[in-house]
């Protein structure tokens, strides 16, 4: 890890404990600085706010404490990226003219290792985990590592202290941490997709959103590489003029862009790079995203050896069409990530196979008419629950699907719908809603999915 002198002396305080706000109190603490933690959350019986005491930190939880703005000055302020800008304490560190900054930039700051930025309303996650192995492959060979880190899961500032010069990180970085970020610089950086209605009610409009994925590129060189979506070009077009690194593009189907999906192969403009039907992953949107880590890794020294390694192999990551389990002939699929409709819509065409589907959950106020053709084409049979479950029942009938089953809970949804499979179809878990109306989090109502679909094998 560089030893740099930015934090150094500075009194800071970091906002949101979680593994971000301990990872990077821990940097920071090695880089000099005086801190203050502060959680909302009673902190007294939290183990790692006792460690970070013990170290040195002052910690203040229960409460937001913001007359300490006007008891002391803050260098810095650093925000958990899940905290709104609403929150008090950053609106008080707003009015005192405090620069609010997020752990990405902190840890990149220092971080000895190169690395590269991975953003994108959809397939941010499998492109990471993607382009890290292709890249651990090639490294391996040296006695090096890629490693994936970021919104993946892991803090960078946790990988950071022991990454090396040789190694390199695969960032996946969010629009939440990209908004309060004003100065990294990626090796490469790439946006796979943007999408309207996406994250608005953080954001407030689309604007803010892409100006916000678009810190992923602002701050780059023309040393450095940009990858970007061929196919949306207003997008592309925003980014060309953003961005001041050499831009490389991919498409699902416009044989022009750097990197494209050709009949059998995925290909650059100079080569053959992968068999399509050799890859793993089901889905257009995955030979997407497959495109997105080559571009990347190529950039990064990795052969295709490495590429073919890994895209014959790697399986998918989890509650993102992973493949759970083959049941009676019946191919099941849990992709509860699909937390809106643009996530399900890269979902359902991703099978030859008839589907039976399960969809549902927090209803955003949207309708979903957008996928009434995919329903007609794909989904022979839909079984339905949550808040959502008689909007997307409307759409079922606009798509003349004839068995359209109604349930309260995913609980009930799952054993319905495998009674409506046969073999050979496709049982598919796409709720293309947020899971907040039933459960904690989209990995928390995957893995009761999958829990779910276990209970039937043994019945």
């Amino acid at each position: 890890m560089k030893q740099i002198d930015t934090y150094k002396g500075k009194n800071i305080l970091v906002l949101g404990l979680g593994k971000s706000g301990f990872a990077v109190s821990k940097v920071l603490l090695q880089l000099g600085a005086k801190l203050t933690l502060n959680d909302k959350a009673d902190l007294d019986k939290n183990d790692k706010a006792q460690e970070l005491k013990k170290l040195g930190v002052r910690v203040i939880g229960g409460h937001h404490p913001v007359e300490l703005f006007d008891q002391e000055h803050f260098d810095y302020m650093v925000k958990n990226p899940g905290i709104p800008y609403e929150n008090p304490m950053v609106q008080k560190a707003e009015e005192k003219k405090v620069p609010i900054i997020t752990e990405p930039e902190i840890a990149l700051s220092c971080s000895e290792a190169p690395y590269v930025c991975v953003t994108g309303s959809n397939g941010k996650t499998t492109t990471v985990m993607l382009t890290q192995r292709i890249l651990d492959h090639h490294l391996q060979k040296s006695g090096h590592h890629a490693y994936a880190v970021g919104n993946i899961g892991v803090p960078i500032s946790e990988v950071v202290p022991k990454a090396t010069k040789d190694d390199i990180l695969v960032v996946e970085i969010s629009s939440f941490q990209l908004l309060g970020v004003t100065d990294i610089d990626p090796k490469v950086a790439a946006i796979i997709d943007i999408y309207h209605n996406v994250h608005l009610d953080y954001h407030k409009t689309f604007e803010n959103y892409v100006n916000a994925k678009l810190n992923v590129t602002r701050f780059q060189n023309s040393a450095d590489y940009f990858i970007a979506n061929f196919d949306q070009k207003d997008i592309l077009k925003k980014e060309k003029e953003t961005t001041k690194a050499k831009i490389q593009t991919f498409s699902e189907k416009d044989n022009s862009a750097d990197y494209f999906i050709g009949d059998e192969y995925l290909e650059s403009q100079s080569e053959k790079i992968m068999k399509i039907d050799d890859i793993k992953l089901p889905g257009i949107h995955n030979q997407q995203n497959c495109l997105v880590a080559i571009a990347i890794s190529k950039l990064m020294g990795a052969e295709n050896d490495d590429i073919q390694a890994v895209l014959s192999t790697f399986a998918g990551a989890k509650h993102r069409l992973q493949y759970v389990m083959t049941l009676d002939g019946r191919k099941i699929y849990n992709d509860s990530k699909s937390t809106n409709i643009e996530a399900a819509t890269v979902a359902i065409p991703s099978f030859k196979q008839p589907e039976v589907l399960i969809a549902g959950g927090l209803d955003r106020g949207f309708t979903f008419d957008s996928l009434v053709p995919l329903f007609k084409e794909h989904v022979k049979a839909i079984v339905l629950y949550g808040e959502t479950k008689y909007l997307l029942a409307d759409a079922a009938r606009k798509a003349g699907i004839k068995d359209i089953v109604i349930e309260n809970t995913l609980q009930e949804a799952v054993p319905k719908a495998y009674e409506l499979t046969e073999p050979g179809d496709v049982l598919l878990f796409s709720p293309a809603c947020a899971s907040w109306d039933q459960f904690r989090t989209f990995e928390e109502r995957g893995d009761y999915f999958v829990s779910f679909v276990k209970e039937l094998k043994t019945k």
